[in-house]
């Protein structure tokens, strides 16, 4: 998330204290990334510092506005012009937790995949019920459509994050099949083995009648049977 321009496209509608560019930024955003007043004037110092905002007096209350400058307009036209870079992902807990998971001792990966999807589907329920209520209200002003923006990219995220923790689910599912059945086979490979008469003595050892291109039957390989997959919780 980047504050500083955001203060920035804030600026560039007037003249700002620090305490109402938090407000306007939480009401533009609908509070889903709060900010506090010391996060708002440590990016403040750090913009004035690169001349990008500076000082322009006071209000009645004494409070410091700040205004933007010519090279802060440069700075944000450039930051919407250029497209959010995904070649370096912020890091997911969620991600990481299940890459973490995998072979863990005493972890029940599924239970995990789970008990996450049931949070993220009531998330997902509770953002289209704040989107129900907001479009009721015919929404007109500036900040109500950006909240909305704002919601629908919340909507579609936890829509993903549920898609994707079923997939997790089938491949775990998948994978646990194949061990099963790798398993089985080297199983039915060592009984083979046991159950094979003795070189020496048994008719069709070596040596002997069968000789060395004697066939031995192969043994049926077991029935795998695949995991019963949980039933999902909604």
């Amino acid at each position: 998330m980047s504050i500083r321009h955001g203060l920035l496209a804030l600026l560039e509608r007037g003249p700002r204290y620090g305490s109402q560019l938090r407000t306007e930024f939480e009401s533009r955003t609908g509070s889903t990334w709060p900010l506090n007043v010391g996060q708002v004037y440590t990016t403040l110092n750090r913009l004035e510092r690169d001349g990008m905002v500076t000082q322009d007096g006071e209000d009645e209350a004494g409070r410091a506005l700040y205004v933007i400058t010519d090279q802060g307009r440069d700075e944000l036209r450039s930051w919407f012009r250029t497209p959010v870079d995904r070649t370096s992902p912020p890091r997911d807990e969620l991600a990481i937790k299940l890459a973490m998971a995998v072979g863990a001792p005493g972890v029940d990966i599924r239970e995990v995949i789970q008990s996450q999807r049931h949070h993220t589907i009531q998330a997902m329920q509770d953002y289209t019920r704040l989107k129900s209520q907001s479009v009721e209200s015919a929404p007109t002003g500036r900040d109500e459509v950006a909240w909305l923006l704002v919601l629908d990219q919340l909507i579609f995220q936890t829509e993903a994050e549920a898609r994707w923790l079923d997939h997790c689910e089938v491949r775990l599912i998948r994978l646990a099949m194949a061990q099963d059945k790798a398993a089985g086979s080297g199983a039915g490979a060592a009984t083979a083995a046991d159950a094979a008469p003795d070189d020496a003595s048994a008719p069709g050892g070596p040596g002997l009648s069968g000789g060395p291109g004697a066939s031995v039957p192969t043994p049926p390989e077991p029935a795998v049977t695949a995991p019963t997959r949980r039933g999902r919780r909604r």
